[in-house]
């Protein structure tokens, strides 16, 4: 096993942690609603978005409790989106993870209910390990119309129907991008003072790695079976929803995306060795096959 597959296990592992001490215990009434949280917040998922977090608090120089805090909260709100994103009103999906959808495993009220409770607790998680204001807000814009909900309301607007490579991409820097972006600066900043070079640097790569992370859902959405996704393959295409693939082959995708992780690698040249993980995360990205 390679270090950076050790590494990944760790951080994996480190989140599990955060996410079960987070999150409400079944013993706790509601119970129901506890137990759905927990079926879909604990025992799956890449952990891509910690992963950035930890990598970006590594190449700062830091890797406290507040980092492991904004890691837990950055993915509180992804699987909270990703709940809602499945049930009938948007993508109307029944696998997630390898395993029932929430509102499939419950029901839609309960799936509607855990979101909104995962997204109150990735702030409750910053906040009592003390976050300051920056942060939290940061995290609120990047969950918000001006991130990954606003991001979503265009995806929805846009099903069958024509987008150009722009307006594809403002999709994407705003429905995938926003929340990854948050991850690395908020990884970042738990160090405390981020110079504007750093920021600016940081925000490079991350606006790269999202747009490659993207382009890669597209190609292994049209390319992989559902086991090896973990949800319904081919979904996109079924719903006339707007992907790189729509404009551009898979050859000419997969070229994109790899354009994408060297512009994020050059970006992070400056952190030197501190900076190897966020390197590993973007080829991990253009390399994955779920």
């Amino acid at each position: 096993m390679t270090d950076f597959a050790l590494w990944t296990r760790a951080i994996q592992a480190r989140t599990e942690v955060v996410l079960t001490r987070t999150l409400p215990a079944t013993s706790l009434e509601p119970r129901r609603l506890h137990e759905a949280m927990r079926y879909v917040a604990l025992g799956g998922g890449k952990r891509v978005r910690p992963m950035l977090a930890f990598a970006a608090a590594e190449a700062i120089g830091a890797d406290n409790a507040l980092t492991e805090a904004a890691a837990g909260a950055v993915e509180l709100v992804h699987v909270y989106s990703l709940t809602h994103d499945d049930l009938p009103c948007m993508d109307d999906d029944d696998l997630r993870r390898g395993k029932p959808t929430c509102h499939v495993q419950y029901d839609q009220a309960t799936a509607l209910l855990v979101g909104d409770a995962l997204q109150s607790a990735a702030f409750e998680v910053l906040a009592e390990a003390g976050a300051g204001a920056e942060m939290i807000a940061l995290l609120a814009r990047a969950a918000g119309s001006r991130g990954m909900c606003g991001g979503q309301a265009v995806d929805i607007a846009s099903t069958g129907k024509p987008l150009d490579l722009a307006e594809l991409e403002f999709m994407h820097i705003h429905k995938t991008g926003a929340l990854i972006r948050a991850a690395v600066l908020l990884g970042a900043s738990s160090s405390g003072t981020l110079a504007d070079p750093q920021r600016a640097a940081l925000e490079h790569y991350a606006k790269c790695v999202g747009l490659a992370f993207q382009v890669m859902d597209d190609v292994l959405d049209a390319e992989s079976d559902t086991a090896t996704l973990g949800k319904t393959a081919g979904k996109d295409a079924q719903q006339g929803k707007a992907t790189y693939l729509t404009l551009m082959s898979i050859k000419e995708a997969r070229d994109y995306a790899r354009e994408q992780v060297s512009d994020a690698l050059i970006a992070i040249a400056p952190f030197g060795e501190l900076g190897r993980r966020l390197g590993e995360i973007a080829r991990f990205i253009v390399e994955r096959q779920f």
